[in-house]
């Protein structure tokens, strides 16, 4: 098959050049071709030669001017190329092989057959040629283009070398079927299952990096019921694992809290790209195994699990070396907060509670109410009505009291430093019980969102706990 169509840009003909000039064979490779035949867009193009990549890098480089940037990997044997907006990594031809306890290669130069074996999967085997005398042939020792018409993941050789080479293919894996929403065909996913123990030499931020990329996919649950069947989860994330079961007494059972979550993870994903709303969906109930009791009159609860669960995230982010930043606090407070909305829309919706939902929720308002609406997934359609109704009068209600009242992110409109310095006080626990009676005031409506109305407040208040301002002491 020649794809000459596919490779007009002035670059590749500047690399053809290049390389002819050279004498060295010259192929684009894995995921740019890869995405060809899937009608992707992509700008990241592997170039790799038989001969030295950084080689045909500098003489690119050379060749492109002033508007080409070079960067030279001598430890790796690499080099990038960056002209416009197009980035063109090279690399010379190589085979890999690997000791047991690590997944850094030794690595000796090879041809391309050497180089097409060492890769990941069929379908980003894959190979172009750039030499002008075979420019734009496809070179496809795996039938990965057969592959890729079927929708299918599978190794280029044994996939039990493969993966155990490197345990890192096995969340690649997963992750390109979750993202492609392929197929992992039996002997590799069988093969994911016997290598699953090897996980455990890998960083737990490379696996991160995958389980991020896992769950910004369409359908994330597809690949959380990937890594389950493997076993691959209870290695990685096993607080997930534990969600797992169906528990009866007495004719009564609670649903299975995992898959619960994985439709709530798909929810989301319906209507945000946010990676750690994501994050919240996948860990809103996460302490509901630890919060499980059997009440004789109501059956199975889970008190508290929204804050224990806000309690649980920490530990979870560190262990998984997941940012321990104002990402890790936003994904805590959406679990802690997710209770919330579905409490006021199960009831009357009083302004009240709305306020008070939205002075805590602040900034983060939207995202945990697309986040709430997502945890519905009752199979009584009457019962999710109501609440999917009730939601949007709490949405109205939001809108027409922040455009009041202004309560997002706000602060008291008396601070502590305006009392102290009326009431001649150091920090004490006499201003911060004035500075919360007048929070409470404004949240509960009984005085509006502005100064005047807080000052008398507060004065009122002083009086009664036996405060006078300094003016009047002299």
């Amino acid at each position: 098959m020649i794809l000459k169509e596919h490779f007009k840009d002035k670059i590749f003909q500047q690399i053809s050049e290049t390389a002819d000039e050279l004498g060295m064979e010259c192929y684009v490779v894995g995921g740019y071709v890869r995405d060809i035949f899937l009608d992707r867009p992509s700008t990241d193009i592997d170039v790799v030669v038989v001969g030295s990549g950084i080689e045909i890098a500098k003489a690119l480089a050379e060749r492109l001017g002033k508007s080409a940037h070079l960067a030279v990997y001598k430890n790796f044997g690499t080099a990038q190329v960056k002209y416009h907006q197009t980035e063109v990594e090279f690399v010379g031809a190589r085979k890999e092989s690997y000791s047991h306890d690590s997944r850094k290669p030794i690595v000796e130069d090879g041809t391309l057959e050497d180089d097409q074996n060492r890769r990941d999967f069929t379908i980003n085997a894959l190979a172009v040629c750039l030499n002008k005398n075979r420019f734009g042939e496809l070179v496809d020792p795996f039938q990965g283009l057969d592959d890729l018409k079927e929708r299918i993941i599978r190794t280029p050789l044994d996939p039990d070398i493969t993966f155990s080479d490197d345990p890192l293919r096995m969340m690649r894996c997963i992750r390109f079927a979750t993202q492609l929403n392929f197929y992992i065909e039996d002997e590799t996913f069988e093969a994911l299952t016997r290598n699953k123990e090897r996980i455990q030499i890998i960083s737990k931020e490379r696996i991160a990096d995958e389980l991020n990329k896992i769950i910004l996919s369409p359908t994330p649950s597809k690949g959380f019921i990937d890594l389950d069947r493997c076993g691959l989860l209870e290695l990685i994330f096993p607080e997930l694992v534990a969600l797992q079961g169906v528990e009866k007494k007495n004719g009564r059972a609670h649903k299975d809290n995992f898959y619960h979550t994985l439709e709530v993870l798909d929810n989301v994903s319906l209507h945000s790209n946010n990676l750690w709303l994501r994050w919240a969906a996948l860990l809103h109930d996460i302490a509901k195994p630890k919060t499980k009791r059997w009440d004789p009159i109501v059956g199975w609860t889970f008190h508290n699990h929204n804050f224990v669960g806000e309690k649980m995230i920490p530990e979870i982010f560190r262990k998984m070396k997941l940012p321990m930043n104002e990402k890790m606090k936003y994904v805590q407070k959406l679990v802690g907060l997710h209770m919330r909305p579905i409490v006021i829309a199960d009831d009357e919706v009083t302004d009240s509670a709305v306020r008070r939902l939205l002075f805590e929720a602040g900034d983060d308002i939207d995202d945990l109410m697309t986040l709430c609406e997502a945890d519905i997934t009752s199979k009584n359609e009457v019962r999710k009505q109501r609440f999917l109704d009730n939601f949007k009068l709490v949405r109205q209600k939001l809108k027409d009291i922040e455009e009041k009242d202004r309560i997002r992110n706000f602060q008291p409109p008396v601070d502590g430093e305006e009392i102290m310095r009326i009431f001649g006080l150091q920090p004490c626990r006499e201003v911060g019980d004035l500075k919360g009676a007048i929070k409470e005031a404004i949240l509960d409506g009984k005085i509006p969102n502005e100064h005047d109305a807080a000052f008398t407040f507060m004065m009122e208040k002083a009086k009664a706990i036996g405060l006078a301002p300094i003016e009047s002491k002299n």
